[in-house]
């Protein structure tokens, strides 16, 4: 059975009459090589097992042109008869046991190669097959009435429905059998799950433009996936907000849609993670160092000739970002991959670089207890500090995967949800190309990550003084999720570190400074969301038409809100180029001593420092409390928050009520301290000579917020003086800075 099992996979022609003699020679295959002892056969050594031990014959190798000969005639013959070996022999000067022993080895040596590739094929239809199974169990525990869309009741199955699924799982088993030994002959891959039966239209679902698949070739097409998603015509837009959104399980489905859109799902969640992996090592040939020696920029010729676009061609218009980044944090591997797959501890993490974020659907928890395998549907909006840069709004699968002891890697790519075509689009339109981090465990609870970024987006909707920042990669790329994890880690180190004891009534103990941090948090978010406009807060964009392009002004109605007073905020924001370094605008925004230089409410005195609370090794990360020194008003203090990183810094002030202070100090609820934060964003200009955020040359770009409260009534109304108010006094903040610091 041996040789017939030869015969199929060579797929040669052979005469049956020799079946005999090859089975019989096939019983020496168990060695392998080209190389043998000079006239030694299985057949000496049998024959003389009653003679005295001959000498030990020499080593002989053959020639490269007897080897090139035996190829020859092996790829026309694999199994030669007595006569064809002679006569081999003769003409390459063998013996006919040399010859004989030559082609067992081949043989053998084909059929291990074959072997081999064939595990190879099969591991890799294990990892899908495990993928669906988990994707299947998790379904099966959650069913969902066809009908209602609710959860279905054990029985509603009728018997002949249940029997026609069993059949239907019967056929799709027998097509995969067929499939994989059509695999063998065909020489490429056919999937059975590929289907000419055209998929029923739907208004709502998942829809994936897939160019490189491995389901149906190379050709690139669009198909529409419904997942079963009621997000609501609202969903791509700044209303409703994406705290609100809802969705409903794929099992609510027919089955067959299911099976297929699961498996297209798969395939490009393992796709991305393929091209993750491959654009995060180290020596890859996909990245080549930038002009100044500082950055690595993409080799885009060896990536468009490494990987085929298949999640769709770039749009027009569209232009190309990409970045790599490493770095070494104080976390465990593990609990970095439990917070990138939570949406609520991931946009904690990055509260600066992620408005909102939302699982749309999860298709799979993992495998063993752990997030290997995890496969799910997220929606979030990425920020970048000005009013100049509208927020990305991102709908895009993430997978994670662990690839060996200590080694995990989470990637992102992009879908295109949505009811139809028509929704308007009031964010700047994004696709995140495979992109994302690959983690790995290192000694004393440190871990690595190397962090790659890849996306295409629209630039016309960005202002021109931000282009340089975001086109080289610090504005959205891997060096500013880098600088973000890190400083973030450093925080949690600090607070997690065990103060030492003291007597000192003003000292906070350590539920006092979580509760303070807790509150800058607050702070500091909806600082950042009176900027950016993302759907996370309900602001209404303002268009006054004697204000400047570069000016925006924002109004949000506030009504039966217990932590906050009633009446109208007002958010207004705008982004100025400053000819000095941003260490230097940053050292001079945060020094109380000098507030007021440029603050117009301190009554042009100094601050002093009443209360520091580290959050980090830079002297400038620290939450604290300020009090002006000349002020009447001893009940008013203000709360301050302030950071720096590699990829920018951040200074947000608010001002606080003492007695509500004294209550956030004491372990009390900050939730229903009012806040109307105000503060500055120093970003790098993303040019070379200062694209390091150092101290020397260069420029920065300097975001300047304001929010102040109109009036203390539900009926309230914005007014145009009010609007004017908020505008003159950011143009005056802007101008004492710019004199402080001897800007022209």
């Amino acid at each position: 059975m041996e040789g017939h099992s030869e015969m199929g996979l060579i797929g040669e022609s052979f005469d049956t009459s020799n079946l005999l003699g090859r089975m019989r020679d096939d019983e020496y295959e168990s060695r392998s090589g080209s190389d043998n002892f000079d006239g030694g056969s299985g057949d000496d050594q049998d024959a003389g097992d009653d003679q005295p031990q001959k000498k030990k014959k020499k080593y002989h190798r053959h020639t490269p042109q007897q080897i090139q000969e035996l190829e020859a005639f092996f790829k026309e013959c694999p199994h030669p008869d007595e006569k064809q070996r002679t006569d081999l022999s003769k003409r390459l000067g063998l013996e006919n046991k040399q010859v004989k022993f030559w082609f067992q080895n081949r043989r053998t040596q084909m059929k291990t190669q074959l072997e081999r590739h064939e595990n190879m094929i099969l591991r890799q239809e294990n990892d899908k097959l495990r993928a669906e199974n988990s994707v299947m169990k998790e379904a099966l525990a959650n069913p969902i009435c066809n009908n209602c869309g609710g959860p279905a009741i054990p029985g509603q199955i009728s018997l002949e429905e249940h029997q026609t699924r069993i059949e239907n799982a019967r056929l799709k088993d027998e097509l995969n059998r067929i499939c994989a030994l059509a695999n063998k002959f065909l020489g490429r891959p056919l999937s059975a799950l590929a289907s000419p039966m055209p998929l029923p239209p739907s208004n709502s679902g998942l829809e994936l433009a897939i160019g490189r698949n491995g389901i149906g070739g190379s050709s690139n097409f669009g198909m529409s996936l419904p997942m079963g998603i009621d997000v609501g015509d609202g969903v791509l837009g700044s209303s409703p907000a994406m705290s609100s959104m809802s969705a409903r399980s794929p099992m609510g489905m027919m089955g067959n849609e299911v099976q297929l859109e699961r498996s297209m799902l798969i395939d490009l969640a393992l796709n991305a993670m393929d091209e993750l992996v491959k654009m995060a090592q180290p020596d890859s040939p996909l990245w080549i160092k930038s002009s100044d020696g500082r950055n690595e920029v993409l080799n885009h010729d060896e990536y468009a000739r490494m990987f085929s676009p298949y999640i769709g061609s770039k749009p027009a218009g569209y232009v190309t970002e990409a970045s790599r980044g490493t770095g070494v944090v104080l976390a465990n591997g593990l609990a970095l991959v439990e917070t990138l797959m939570d949406a609520d501890r991931w946009s904690e993490m990055f509260s600066s670089v992620v408005a909102s974020a939302v699982t749309l659907d999860v298709m799979s928890n993992g495998t063993g207890g752990t997030r290997n395998g995890a496969l799910q549907v997220m929606l979030a909006e990425v920020q970048l500090l000005s009013p100049l840069v509208p927020a990305r709004q991102l709908s895009f699968l993430r997978f994670c995967k662990q690839h060996a002891e200590g080694v995990w890697a989470v990637v992102d790519v992009s879908v295109d949800i949505g009811r139809n075509a028509t929704n308007s689009h009031p964010l700047m339109s994004c696709r995140r190309l495979p992109s994302g981090c690959v983690i790995q465990d290192m000694p004393n609870g440190f871990s690595k990550i190397t962090w790659v970024e890849h996306s295409q987006y629209d630039e016309s909707v960005i202002h021109q003084i931000y282009r340089a920042l975001v086109s080289s990669g610090i504005g959205f790329g891997a060096q500013r999720w880098i600088a973000t994890l890190l400083r973030q880690c450093d925080c949690l180190a600090i607070l997690m570190s065990s103060p030492a004891p003291s007597e000192d009534p003003t000292v906070l103990s350590p539920a006092g400074r979580r509760s303070m941090l807790k509150l800058a948090q607050r702070m500091t978010e909806c600082f950042c969301s009176g900027i950016c406009a993302s759907s996370a807060c309900k602001w209404d964009i303002l268009h006054i038409g004697n204000l400047g392009d570069d000016m925006r002004i924002m109004a949000r109605k506030i009504v039966d809100d217990p932590n906050e007073a009633p009446g109208i905020v007002l958010s207004a924001s705008t982004s100025v180029w400053m000819p000095v370094s941003r260490q230097k605008v940053f050292d001079f925004l945060r020094d109380g001593q000098l507030r007021g230089e440029w603050d117009m409410l301190s009554n042009g005195g100094p601050m002093q420092e009443r209360l520091r609370i580290a959050k980090g090794q830079e002297q400038g990360n620290c939450v604290s409390i300020l009090d002006t020194t000349n002020s009447n008003e001893s009940n008013v203090l203000y709360l301050q928050e302030s950071w720096t990183d590699a990829s920018g810094s951040m200074v947000v002030y608010s001002p606080i009520n003492m007695q509500s202070l004294n209550v956030v100090m004491s372990c009390g609820d900050s939730s229903f301290v009012a806040l109307r934060p105000s503060g500055f964003a120093i970003l790098p200009d993303g040019y070379p000579n200062n694209s390091d955020g150092s101290d020397g040359g260069g420029g920065c770009l300097l975001t300047v917020g304001l929010q102040m409260l109109q009036n203390g009534n539900q009926s309230a109304k914005f007014t145009v003086e009010s609007v004017e108010t908020v505008n003159n006094l950011i143009s005056c903040t802007i101008q004492k800075i710019k004199d402080a610091l001897g800007v022209a």
